[in-house]
């Protein structure tokens, strides 16, 4: 038995609306043996946007049932049956979570009519529900009310139970089958290609733009898994809504795949991830050259297009640096903006230092060149050869003086003493703490990967 069903709501996702009217045709595979339908008030006021769309006001449902009077009724209906639904996972996510809210826990085996209009009657321009019964001449005369929707709904079903020659509905309610989880306008297709393997994938809308992309060590295991659950947030139910497509990318492992969705992340800036947007460390040691002609060294904000000789993610991170560098080069914690009062310089020159002018600009600035390379020279220069895609390549990631110089890959027999050849080889890309900090931990923890170069192979 199958109960197909229609909701209207006051707005997209089910944890902050409520449902204004649902309907019911319980269908036993040849035709409608019952119908339910009913006005609920929704304990909240209807937008007049949705007013507009269905015909529903609030003095319509100011006497209706509140959904806990009709719950039982509602659960009843549906607990033992396939729900059916045009975009199925949007009405069972409302209803399984105001059901919950109720104390009835729904668990039914779902068919979406979109998803198997479009492969039982393949090739119309648009699959929205009045399209479609423009198309197959199926009568609506209450659309957008929850009703007429469901009689049109529970007649195309029947078309579609009469048309499916190639057994659609029964593969889609096969245990295994992930058909039913699936957003209603994302091809079956798409996942079926999907490897299992490391890499990076990609959501596109019904334009092809990418609204999100996601690493995996385990590609179609990890993009199977965006879909599991009925999570009724206005974010979910939007972003299943809006996924048309899945394309890949292979990555050969899991820290290339880590690192490519970083950098896709920042060139794509999709409308879903709101992590990794900005992961650059926010401070950094700056130099410039006051009036005087002394280097002064200080620690700041980053700022776009600026360009710090040392990173660090605190002020206080940036400020032990400093203190470091003070007492190792003998540098002036006045120039250095550590001591902001105009009491006597606490440096180990005293009242010879630098800020009172006992010491050359020429001489100060040659000590601060000497604390600068030395932060240079603790940065690392190596590079992470891995497993490849294949067993004929390996992956290759290039940290130069270190910063994120770029990945590749590379023949299993490329060799990379020369850094020079492999700069050639490999693809430069723009790095970030984040990238270089991922390279350096993974480094940390597979020493046996991990090529160093010495002076000569450096030098140029």
């Amino acid at each position: 038995m199958y109960a197909i069903v229609d909701i209207e709501t006051t707005g997209g996702h089910a944890s902050a609306n409520g449902i204004t009217e649902i309907a019911i045709c319980v269908h036993d595979g040849d035709k409608v043996v019952k119908r339910y339908q009913t006005l609920v008030n929704p304990g909240r006021e209807i937008p007049i946007y949705i007013s507009a769309l269905t015909g529903i006001t609030n003095d319509m449902v100011e006497n209706a049932p509140y959904f806990k009077k009709v719950a039982h009724e509602i659960f009843e209906l549906l607990h033992d049956k396939i729900f059916v639904a045009h975009n199925v996972n949007f009405d069972y996510s409302f209803l399984k979570h105001h059901l919950a809210t109720a104390g009835y826990d729904l668990q039914c085996n779902k068919l979406c009519t979109v998803r198997l209009s479009r492969k039982i009657i393949p090739g119309l321009p648009s699959y929205s529900l009045g399209k479609v019964c423009m198309h197959l001449s199926i009568p609506n005369e209450a659309r957008h009310r929850a009703a007429g929707d469901a009689e049109a709904t529970s007649i195309l079903f029947g078309i579609l139970l009469q048309s499916d020659k190639d057994k659609h509905i029964t593969l889609a309610l096969k245990q295994k089958s992930k058909e039913q989880v699936l957003p209603a306008n994302l091809p079956k297709s798409d996942i079926d290609r999907l490897p299992s393997t490391a890499g990076v994938y990609y959501f596109h809308d019904q334009r092809g733009k990418v609204i999100y992309v996601g690493k995996a060590v385990n590609i179609k295991k990890r993009v199977c898994s965006h879909f599991t659950g009925n999570n009724p947030g206005h974010q979910r139910q939007e972003f299943m809504r809006n996924i048309h497509r899945i394309t890949h990318q292979e990555c050969g492992n899991e820290l290339m795949a880590f690192i490519h969705e970083t950098i896709e992340i920042k060139r794509l800036w999709p409308a879903y991830n709101r992590s990794q947007k900005n992961l650059d460390f926010a401070f950094g040691l700056y130099t410039y050259e006051d009036q005087r002609g002394y280097i002064r060294i200080a620690v700041d904000k980053r700022r776009k297009y600026s360009t710090p000789v040392h990173t660090c993610g605190s002020m206080v991170e940036g400020r032990n640096i400093l203190l470091t560098l003070i007492e190792q080069f003998d540098l002036c914690p006045k120039l250095c903006f550590i001591q902001k009062n105009d009491q006597p310089c606490t440096g180990t020159s005293g009242t010879q230092c630098a800020c009172d002018g006992h010491e050359t600009a020429d001489d100060y600035n040659t000590k601060v060149s000497a604390a600068i390379a030395e932060l240079k020279k603790a940065l690392p220069t190596f590079a992470i050869r891995d497993a490849g895609r294949n067993d004929e390549e390996h992956t290759c990631i290039l940290i130069e003086d270190g910063r994120f110089y770029g990945m590749g890959y590379i023949s299993h027999y490329f060799d990379t003493d020369n850094i020079h050849q492999l700069k050639n080889t490999l693809t430069p890309y723009q790095g970030n703490d984040y990238i270089r900090n991922l390279v350096i931990n993974y480094a940390e923890r597979y020493p046996h990967k991990k090529v160093t170069f010495g002076a000569e192979a450096i030098a140029v």
